[in-house]
């Protein structure tokens, strides 16, 4: 199983990526920097300088329906910003 589950692609992160060189993804939860720092330069041919995470526990959320109280959460995610190299680029549109 694959340690990248997706690119993060908002307007901050591209300009990020545009400025800095810095990549967001959404990672596995047990994932660490070196497997992070490892699928990044697999996946993308580019090398990597620096890897830092973050960790986003779940949302709890609660409704008021008729038949009671329903309670919920969403999914914890973890997320890992990258620096790549100078002169390295990622190009997540270029598969569209």
């Amino acid at each position: 199983m694959s340690v990248l589950i997706k690119p993060i692609i908002t307007e901050k992160m591209t300009a990020q990526g545009e400025l800095y060189n810095r990549y967001g993804f959404i990672v596995e939860p047990g994932a660490n920097k070196i497997q992070i720092k490892d699928a990044v330069e697999a996946t993308y041919g580019v090398s990597v300088q620096k890897v830092r995470t973050m960790n986003y526990g779940p949302t709890r959320k609660m409704r008021f329906t008729k038949t009671g109280v329903q309670h919920g959460k969403t999914n914890a995610v973890k997320k890992a910003i990258v620096d790549v190299a100078e002169g390295d680029i990622i190009d997540f549109y270029s598969n569209l």
